[in-house]
């Protein structure tokens, strides 16, 4: 369907477009979808950031999009009407379906394979693009072709659900329970497991576990947390207490530099470090002694 799309670009540094992934615009109104590209490769920490809008944004909103990427406060931001365009598209036009261990995820825009998670661009975090979310679910491949057997599992701060839906298709007899602080968020994973015929997985709208539900169906013997190293800190007797004896912590959405810090904060709750990805983006594994 053809809208009324608007186009605001500006150019960041290679750390303020990893940030954007996780950046929360579901306030803003007209929400922008936000692209983050590298257009020479030769200049690594050059980068782009492209935000689509469906309806001309106000000067106000233009300025909060502006204010993500501070390298470019020298720019007025202006943004420009993309004439007979589909901002969804537009959006993911510089993406190609991931591939992450056994699974593939893609929009709905990119031409389908047998076994897809099909996930729109939309007001939730986790479209499988990023590399935190890239890293959970390649965390979960390993998991499984280790041999590992879960019968209760949590993914919490779920986002668009992706996480959950990938640990369900691992274990499909687990009890599986997701949770996000954003009533909006839990609203897509709804949409998203009827868009991919995802059934038995329990949604909460909590602030991490704090609800008396997620507290009861406790112990979890797999927790997935993909969120920012500060929420994951101060989370950590929450989530350590919610884990079953010898049971696996996914910690994710944090920076290579702040991996020492949470790592220390579950040292303190007996968390035992198991594993940890590379990369400027790392998932840590933990289990509990």
């Amino acid at each position: 369907m053809s809208v009324e799309s608007w186009k605001l670009t500006l150019p960041c540094t290679r750390a303020e477009a990893e940030l954007l992934a996780v950046a929360d615009l579901g306030h803003l109104d007209p929400a922008p979808v936000l692209n983050v590209s590298e257009p020479d490769e030769s200049k690594p920490d050059a980068w782009q950031l492209d935000a689509y809008f469906e309806g001309r944004p106000s000067r106000i909103v233009i300025r909060r999009v502006a204010e993500l990427v501070p390298s470019a406060r020298r720019i007025e931001p202006r943004a420009v009407q993309v004439v007979e365009q589909d901002w969804v598209t537009l959006s993911q036009g510089g993406f190609a379906p991931m591939q992450a261990g056994r699974f593939r995820v893609r929009t709905p825009e990119q031409a389908a394979a047998s076994g897809d998670f099909v996930i729109p661009a939309g007001l939730a975090f986790g479209t499988g693009q990023h590399a935190t979310t890239k890293g959970c679910l390649e965390a979960l491949d390993r998991l499984k072709r280790q041999g590992k057997i879960y019968r209760n599992m949590i993914d919490v701060g779920t986002g668009t659900g992706l996480l959950a839906f990938a640990a369900m298709r691992l274990w499909p007899s687990a009890r599986a329970t997701a949770s996000d602080i954003d009533p909006i968020s839990v609203r897509v994973v709804r949409e998203n497991m009827a868009l991919n015929g995802v059934s038995g997985l329990d949604l909460f709208v909590a602030d991490g576990l704090i609800h008396r539900e997620l507290v009861a169906r406790a112990p979890y013997d797999l927790v997935v947390a993909n969120i920012l190293a500060g929420p994951l800190i101060d989370m950590a007797p929450h989530l350590a207490a919610a884990l079953a004896p010898r049971g696996t912590l996914l910690l994710a959405g944090l920076l290579d530099t702040q991996a020492a810090a949470v790592t220390r904060a579950y040292r303190r709750e007996r968390m035992m470090p198991v594993a940890s990805s590379g990369g400027e983006w790392p998932v840590l594994e933990l289990r509990k002694r």
